[in-house]
């Protein structure tokens, strides 16, 4: 369990942690000097078990209280499961004691104790008033339940209740799931002699091993940084795994301390994934008098990051003190953010907390953000689980299974089992709505029923045409997962390039057939290089016209194949050169026209010419000088 500190400056909060855990977390020249915190302080108490188990450490977090330390109080409070607030005796609540207790509102910190510190200084009637004031600033709040600790750091009085509730609390804390990609807000980094880079935070998600590769993801570099642990510390203790809950310190090879500034995330290599603009659910603060409008520049404090950013309320043009909107946040510079995240925001100043709240759709549309479809999908977004939340959000339209891995932070495993659960369909790396999937495949069977009543001499359509006329907005892959399926159904026929509908035929007259007979063996004299319709028709005498018009037909009833312009195959050795590919391919990872050319004789250009066609035909595509293989042959004979 990890504690946080809260409160106004020079409430004792410091004092109190170092009464708890013997331990002094000011460790600045300055902050000693001083008498007060600058940046954040840890410390650590150990607590053995009770009863069977392992020990286990309870991490404490002490923030700094002056109004100008905000930021890191933020920075501090982000990620801790208890928050102890801080209240002296002799002054009773403060500014920052209300600024700290709003900030860990909008951070969903819900468990926690008031400490009423300095009890030795005033006598029982002040002590009384300050507990008053108190029960008047928490009112209506989570804070309005927690347990209230009268102490004094100088004596010890109340101490040893505090601890023993801590204690308890860490005895029935829940620990975080770890599922998905590991998240390490960085608020410190740092360099040891011989050792190298350290960076310590709270892990928010998932776990890291020593060996793991990571990334370090900095909203102040263009590109992320490789790394990887060489050693860690989980709450003060050397240890082989850090999960999520946890403060940890990582020993990083490969990183320079400038490369982990405050405000970077150490993730997982899962979660490679940077974005300007989110949706969230803002809740503005009712303790000030500011008006959230169109557009509004403020500071967005997320993990150990503060940053500039800009805010559009989707719902309304301008938000209130105590409401609560659905807003667009654009980012003055990419940030790492995931669904579930909570946010901060203060004034363009550093001045005023605005409010906070918590991110709903890290990849939201360009066009439509307010109509009510959207808005209806927010509203889901921000209530309902992940099984809702995810059916709605395809229902509205296709999601990439990348954008729930990186935008959910989910391991791949755990995306499928989410769709799974959903009853949605996944097609090549998208997620479907089952509605919408059955939507496409009506359209390519009517697109083909029209084509065989409208061109009944056509063997169908060709496979990407297929695509552009019955569903355009499907990405090849996608498309081809819907051939494949409604292959299997036994609702469509593959007849080289084209699909059919099952039993559709079409025959030669009988003087087609003679002219092609006569034909055909002069296309298999020369079999990957077969004479041109010019060449054909000065070996038969037989006018050009009537050669190419003959092996059009013929290529409708599909025993060859149109590859470049009056080049035509025949469909079995179509499918020979496509497993010469196929052989390439399982070679080299890759196929390129000059081994291609080596394979099956003839010049270059044929060459080209053939890899172009299959490229065409959806069997291969396309990188610059490389051709993958992206689906089945086509051209197989059964």
């Amino acid at each position: 369990m990890i504690v946080g500190t809260a409160g106004h400056i020079d409430h004792g909060k410091t004092s109190l942690i170092r009464r708890l855990t013997g331990k002094d977390t000011d460790r600045l020249p300055e902050e000693k000097r001083r008498g007060i915190s600058i940046e954040l302080g840890y410390a650590y108490l150990p607590v053995a078990a009770a009863e069977k188990g392992p020990d286990r450490v309870i991490g404490f977090i002490d923030v700094p209280g002056h109004e100008r330390f905000v930021h890191a109080m933020v920075s501090g409070a982000t990620g801790i499961d208890l928050a102890l607030m801080v209240i002296a005796a002799d002054d009773g609540p403060m500014p920052q004691t209300r600024e700290h207790l709003e900030i860990l509102r909008q951070l969903g910190i819900t468990r926690g104790a008031i400490v009423l510190t300095k009890i030795d200084s005033v006598d029982p009637p002040a002590g009384d008033l300050a507990v008053a004031s108190i029960a008047d600033v928490v009112a209506g709040q989570s804070a309005e339940k927690w347990p209230l600790f009268p102490v004094s750091s100088i004596t010890g009085e109340g101490i040893d209740a505090l601890r023993d509730f801590l204690i308890r609390e860490s005895a029935v804390f829940s620990q975080r799931a770890r599922g998905g990609a590991f998240r390490l807000a960085v608020d410190r980094a740092f360099s040891l002699s011989g050792i190298g880079t350290i960076v310590t935070g709270t892990a928010h998600a998932g776990s890291v091993a020593v060996g793991d590769e990571v990334q370090i993801v900095s909203p102040f570099r263009s590109a992320p940084v490789q790394g990887r642990v060489r050693s860690i510390h989980a709450q003060d203790r050397t240890a082989d795994v850090g999960h999520a809950g946890q403060r940890l310190a990582l020993n990083l090879a490969g990183v320079s301390v400038e490369e982990a500034e405050r405000g970077s995330w150490v993730n997982g290599q899962e979660l490679e994934h940077r974005v300007n603009r989110f949706d969230m659910l803002l809740n503005v603060s009712g303790q000030h008098d500011r008006v959230i409008h169109q557009g509004l520049e403020v500071h967005l404090h997320h993990g150990s990051a503060d940053l500039m950013a800009r805010v559009y309320p989707l719902n309304a043009e301008r938000v209130s003190s105590g409401e609560a909107c659905f807003a667009s946040v654009v980012m003055s510079q990419p940030i790492s953010v995931c669904r579930g995240d909570r946010l901060v925001l203060r004034d363009s100043q550093a001045q005023t907390t605005l409010g906070g709240g918590r991110v709903l759709d890290v990849y939201p549309p360009n066009r439509g953000k307010r109509t009510a479809q959207r808005l209806g999908l927010l509203d889901v977004l921000a209530r309902e689980d992940d099984v809702v939340c995810l059916s709605e959000t395809v229902a509205c339209g296709p999601v990439p299974i990348a954008h729930l891995i990186k935008g959910w932070n989910m391991l791949k495993a755990q995306a499928d089992t989410l769709v799974a659960q959903a009853g949605l369909v996944a097609a090549s790396g998208v997620v479907f709505h089952p509605e919408r999937w059955a939507l496409y495949a009506q359209r390519l069977l009517q697109a083909l029923d029209d084509t065989h009543a409208r061109e009944p001499e056509m063997p169908g359509l060709e496979l990407n045409r297929a695509r552009r006329v019955a569903a355009p907005q499907l990405e090849t892959a996608a498309f081809d997962e819907l051939v494949d399926h409604l292959l299997a159904q036994g609702k469509l026929e593959r007849k080289g390039a084209f699909l059919s509908r099952p039993g559709h035929k079409i025959e030669l007259a009988a003087a087609e057939l003679n002219l092609w007979k006569s034909i055909a063996p002069l296309l298999d004299e020369s079999p990957y290089n077969p004479p041109r319709v010019r060449d054909i028709a000065k070996l038969t005498n037989i006018p050009e016209a009537e050669i190419r018009a003959n092996l059009r037909r013929v290529a409708r009833v599909g025993e060859v194949a149109l590859v470049a312009l009056d080049h035509f195959f025949l469909v079995h050795r179509v499918d020979e050169m496509a497993r010469i590919v196929a052989e390439l391919f399982d070679q080299h990872g890759t196929v390129r026209a000059a081994d291609f050319r080596d394979r099956i004789g003839g010049g270059r250009k044929v060459a080209i010419q053939i890899l172009e066609f299959f490229d065409r035909v959806g069997y291969t595509r396309r990188l610059r000088d490389d051709h993958l293989i992206r689906r089945s042959n086509p051209f197989e004979v059964q």
